[in-house]
């Protein structure tokens, strides 16, 4: 119930009209700064299955995955914590040094499972020895950045955001995708979602340049039920006739356009059935992916957590179970895509923030330290093996950790371009510079189009303001058709910059914003053939 005061009539021009109107535009802005602190931005989590989901909203990266000819799908297994890469992947080459090392918690030799002459598993990974022996499992040795900064949260980011460790980088790989090419994501969403995250609390690899992450919490089944029947969750016309209704209704209008991918997730939840019994709580969020993928959803990347890995004590006790969730889940994932048919397309891959010290501590534990290897699953690697190079108990930094060698980054731009078929500019925009890929993963883009992908010119392209003068800079490897045009934040257009084939070499269209355009935030377009770019100006 509201509580009403008395309405006085204003007289054109009167004080207390220009004071409702001042009113009227605190509101409105108001809500817009709301909606960006609680990040209702166009994103769903939901339980399903008893497992939290968290789907992200449209992106760049849904327009170059739409885009890629293929539909192969990644997952990411975040083991959280700092996984101890030694006790994971074994280096049996030179078990006399990792065994004096950690006298407590070395593993016996009889405890392993040999992957080749030079390295073994633990036998609590015996599930996946059948996917190391059919060719679908293979270990990136020495996974790390330059300056480990050995901090859970600053590393985590780093490994999020895929920044160098001494760049303080407030968005996601991903999420920076929201903000670059194609800014106007908001009001062209996809059909299904790109990218959904099962269980965990969110991290930077979903939040944008403007610090949003995309999120919004239903808290049980039964909800994601109503939404799915109903298309919504709240009843926005059933309010209060007062301010405060007016704000309830606006926020649950809002609130209900975020799931807009509850529908189709739910179907394809419904649409398809696990063919084998998961266990443990990592693999619950597996069977909800292999029901996901099985019932045509159409995501092409997931991520999952598993917590648990920062071991500083009692080691021997905790990290032996955590390795066999990680492997029995791995190996019952693989089976249920099998038996859908769905497993030749599909990649798994770990990533931990850092790995853990050679040495053991006093606590029967190991601290943190820097490279750690990495291990991908899959039909599509075509082979086990190892890639990079073998840690070097004779070669430690200062304080005494292992040495990486592979840049955690390379792992990503190889995936990105091998596996999901992203082209090879979009992936270096990304990362934000050229990290070499590692042909060692035998990961090889393959199409399904009947067609050949034509190659699209890269695009490079800036922006510079002078005297009043909007210019936008871009370089074209090719002769082409270009369209430059500008937009406001709704994504109505402003004007047409450019509109005519260009030759090879760098252009530039400028643009002289008249009087009453107002100062503030717009978007441009670039296109050049069939490539295609966006940012955002701010017109001073």
């Amino acid at each position: 119930m509201c509580n009403h005061t008395p309405k006085d009539t204003p007289r054109h021009g009167s004080a207390l009209e220009h004071g409702q109107a001042h009113e009227r535009d605190h509101r409105v802005w108001s809500r817009r700064h709301f909606l960006q602190q609680v990040g209702i931005a166009g994103s769903v989590s939901m339980l399903l299955g008893r497992v939290p989901l968290t789907a992200m909203s449209a992106s760049p990266l849904a327009a170059a995955l739409n885009g890629s000819g293929n539909d192969n799908i990644l997952v990411l297994i975040r083991l959280k914590g700092g996984n101890d890469g030694l006790n994971t992947i074994i280096p049996v080459f030179d078990y006399g040094a990792y065994q004096s090392l950690r006298p407590g918690i070395a593993l016996e030799r009889d405890e392993l499972i040999d992957l080749s002459d030079a390295f073994a598993m633990p036998n609590t990974m015996e599930p996946l020895q059948r996917l190391w022996q059919d060719g679908q499992m293979k270990v990136v040795n020495s996974v790390g950045y330059p300056d480990q900064n050995l901090s859970h949260f600053r590393s985590s980011d780093i490994w999020a955001s895929g920044s160098d460790s001494g760049e303080v980088v407030s968005s996601g790989w991903l999420g920076r995708y929201l903000d670059g090419e194609f800014p106007d994501f908001q009001e062209n969403p996809p059909e299904t979602p790109p990218a959904i995250q099962i269980g965990g609390s969110g991290n930077l690899v979903f939040t944008n340049d403007d610090g949003i992450d995309m999120g919004v919490l239903v808290d049980n089944p039964e909800q994601l039920a109503e939404i799915a029947e109903l298309g919504a969750l709240y009843d926005a016309t059933n309010v209060p006739e007062c301010y405060y209704g007016e704000q309830l209704g606006f926020l649950r209008t809002v609130a209900n356009s975020t799931f807009k991918f509850a529908g189709v997730i739910s179907e394809a939840y419904d649409g398809a059935a696990n063919a084998v019994e998961y266990q443990g709580r990592l693999g619950e969020q597996f069977a909800l992916i292999a029901r996901l993928i099985k019932g045509g959803l159409g995501t092409r990347l997931y991520m999952i957590t598993l917590d648990g890995f920062d071991t500083h004590a009692r080691q021997a006790n905790i990290h032996p179970g955590l390795l066999y969730q990680l492997s029995n889940a791995v190996r019952q994932f693989y089976l249920d895509l099998a038996a859908g048919g769905a497993a030749q397309r599909v990649l798994a891959m770990t990533y931990s923030e850092f790995g853990r010290r050679p040495e053991q501590n006093s606590s029967g534990g190991t601290d943190h330290g820097a490279a750690a290897p990495l291990m991908l699953f899959g039909p599509g690697l075509g082979a086990n093996g190892f890639v990079g190079r073998s840690p070097d108990f004779q070669d430690l930094d200062p304080v005494g950790n292992l040495r990486y060698d592979v840049d955690f980054r390379q792992v990503y731009a190889t995936v990105l371009e091998g596996w999901l078929c992203i082209d090879g500019a979009t992936v270096n925009a990304a990362l934000g510079q050229n990290f070499e890929r590692l042909p060692g993963l035998g990961l090889q883009c393959m199409t399904t189009s009947a067609e050949p992908v034509a190659e699209t010119p890269e695009l490079r392209h800036w922006v510079s303001q002078r005297e009043g003068v909007i210019s936008l800079h871009y370089i074209l490897r090719e002769s082409t058709r270009v369209q430059v045009q500008l937009f406001n934040m709704l994504g109505q257009p402003i004007a047409t910059l450019d509109q005519q084939y260009r030759p090879a070499g760098e252009h530039r269209a400028d643009y002289q914003p008249p009087m009453h355009l107002p100062k503030g935030t717009y978007v441009y377009r670039i296109r050049a053939g069939r490539r295609e770019v966006s940012g955002k100006l701010v017109r001073n």
